[in-house]
């Protein structure tokens, strides 16, 4: 809270204090501050104001970063991801950090007026202090702050990118405190996206152009640190669940050392300048961790000294790929009870539409049994069970077979090859052409041995994988429609193309797994079908010697039409 009889109004006052205070003579400035010193130190404050100043400071206020953030709004503030703390989610991140020992050096990457780098120096006085801003301004306020407290002896104030900070060796662990600036990947230069990829692949691990600043923050201290150090951030918690977020979840797992994660509640607001869920962040660095606490809090006297929270393995988090459902309260578990997730991987399995083939009942398919598993097929077969599911014996089978099927002996290979030509001869919805090992089917193989326009008898035109959206297919759908055809109607959804409108046939292609079904009596695709593949052909042909945009376009201007195709107005 500001007081309206002491604290500056402007940039200006705001300089001018911040040098009256001891700013200039704590350490040596750099070139961007001795330009805003030089231009506006000459508003000299009041004597009172600066005592009083001077005394917030000392109580574990932050008047100069409470002016500031009256000065400048949230819009002004925002590309520099400027967003200060509350005192009390600051205290809690030092309250962790005292249980765990006493620094050597404390490192504030994004220090701003210094909330946690001089609460830190309380804590902990032997520690060397390091605090890191690209703001001139802020670096002035940070120094006018260790000025008041008498901590110029063991400062240093770093104006520039925290990425590119030059930390010496020091005997004892390093803490990592503090606020990383949020700012989004469009206002990243492209040379430091650059660094971002290059790091994390040097690494081993996988980064996104599309990371904000904090996911940079992350990495980079995992570069500066060592074995030992350990920290605590609070950022926006996005990065639980969006895929550029992948790398900081990576980097907890490994070489980071997550150790606990208190995500508040989106009710909290804990910003008063900006609305987004915050989420801090607690790790050690060099370790691998079994588990990581993690917790909800619904308000922020509820953070305590960050030492409360449900351990979720290290499994769990990695095969989850949206951590903040993990954060979520759960019921309490009957007494004996455990969660089946601790156990097993619980997913939705490949989906062939052919269950007839892939699942059988105990005994219903001549196979190695090393192949079959007992599986619940159905929530049926749960509740039947009643309170206790004692054996397998009433459960289906599902066929898992390996890709390469020579690990089988010979009268093993017999009876898999036996099951293949049978499920090859399948036909409607999940006719097999060749077994995946997720259970699906790939049809490259049939693609090759069909006659054109034809699927298992059903006549039904060629299908090629959509390249590109609103390209070659597109195109080529068009064609289609001005020869007379039926709509053709395209879609793709995560790398799924699904052709529809085409009566008598369907098909799915999905990456590197691909199922094809023939649908419907066997009626032809279309009175015409014949000529339908040498229509494309012609189409592909005549696309390759200048494209149909082209020819449309010449179309247009002769009256003419494409190769195969009536005129626009024939029936």
């Amino acid at each position: 809270m500001i007081e309206h009889m002491s604290v500056p109004t402007s940039i200006p006052e705001l300089i001018a204090t911040s040098c009256a205070l001891g700013a200039a003579d704590t350490g040596t400035l750099s070139p961007g501050e001795r330009a805003l010193v030089r231009k506006h130190a000459a508003a000299f404050p009041k004597t009172a104001d600066l005592e009083w100043i001077a005394s917030r400071i000392r109580s574990g206020h932050d008047p100069l970063g409470d002016a500031y953030c009256a000065i400048r709004t949230p819009a002004q503030r925002r590309p520099l991801g400027q967003t200060y703390t509350p005192q009390a989610i600051v205290r809690a991140m030092v309250a962790w950090a005292d249980d765990r020992g006493a620094p050597v050096r404390v490192v504030d990457p994004g220090a701003g007026s210094g909330r946690y780098l001089l609460a830190a120096a309380q804590q902990f006085p032997e520690a060397s202090l390091h605090g890191s801003d690209i703001d001139p301004l802020a670096t002035l306020m940070l120094r006018a702050g260790v000025a008041v407290l008498g901590l110029a002896d063991r400062t240093t104030v770093h104006l520039g990118d925290y990425r590119d900070l030059a930390l010496g060796h020091v005997d004892g662990p390093t803490l990592f405190l503090g606020n990383p600036p949020y700012v989004r990947h469009h206002q990243i230069a492209p040379e430091r996206k650059a660094w971002l990829l290059d790091t994390a692949r040097r690494r081993g691990l996988k980064a996104s152009g599309l990371a904000g600043l904090h996911v940079h923050f992350f990495l980079a201290t995992a570069e500066h640190g060592r074995p030992g150090d350990y920290g605590a951030f609070i950022t926006s918690a996005e990065w639980l669940d969006v895929n550029y977020g992948g790398l900081v979840r990576q980097l907890l797992l490994d070489g980071l050392g997550g150790e606990s994660l208190h995500v508040l509640d989106a009710t909290v607001a804990p910003f008063a300048d900006a609305t987004t869920t915050g989420a801090i962040t607690c790790f050690t660095l060099g370790s691998k961790p079994e588990s990581i606490t993690v917790r909800r809090v619904a308000d922020v006297s509820d953070l305590g000294r960050l030492d409360r929270g449900r351990a979720v393995s290290r499994e769990r988090l990695a095969e989850t790929h949206r951590w903040s459902v993990l954060t979520r309260v759960t019921p309490k578990l009957p007494s004996g009870y455990i969660e089946l997730g601790e156990l097993c991987r619980v997913h939705r399995g490949a989906v062939t539409g052919a269950n007839k083939i892939w699942v059988h009942s105990d005994g219903g398919v001549d196979l190695p049994e090393r192949v079959l598993f007992a599986s619940v097929t159905k929530a049926r077969e749960l509740f039947g069970a009643g309170e206790r599911l004692s054996s397998t014996r009433s459960l289906r089978r599902v066929i898992d077979l390996p890709v390469d099927l020579d690990v089988f002996d010979a009268a093993e290979r017999k009876q898999v090859e036996r099951f293949l030509r049978a499920a090859k001869k399948t036909e409607g919805p999940g006719g097999l052409h060749r077994l995946h090992q997720e259970g699906l089917v790939e049809c490259r193989a049939a693609r090759r041995r069909a006659r054109p326009g034809h699927l298992h008898g059903t006549p039904t035109p060629r299908i090629r994988p959509q390249r590109r959206p609103g390209t070659a297919h597109q195109h080529r759908a068009r064609a289609l429609s001005a020869a007379g055809s039926r709509r053709h109607d395209a879609r793709q959804s995560r790398g799924v193309l699904a052709l529809r409108g085409l009566p008598g046939a369907g098909a799915g292609l999905c990456g590197r797994a691909h199922q094809v079904r023939a649908e419907g009596d066997g009626a032809p695709a279309h009175p015409e079908s014949g000529d339908l593949e040498q229509r494309r052909f012609r189409c592909r042909r005549f696309r390759r010697r200048g494209g149909l945009r082209s020819a449309q376009r010449g179309r247009r201007r002769s009256g003419s039409s494409l190769p195969g195709q009536p005129d626009a107005g024939a029936p």
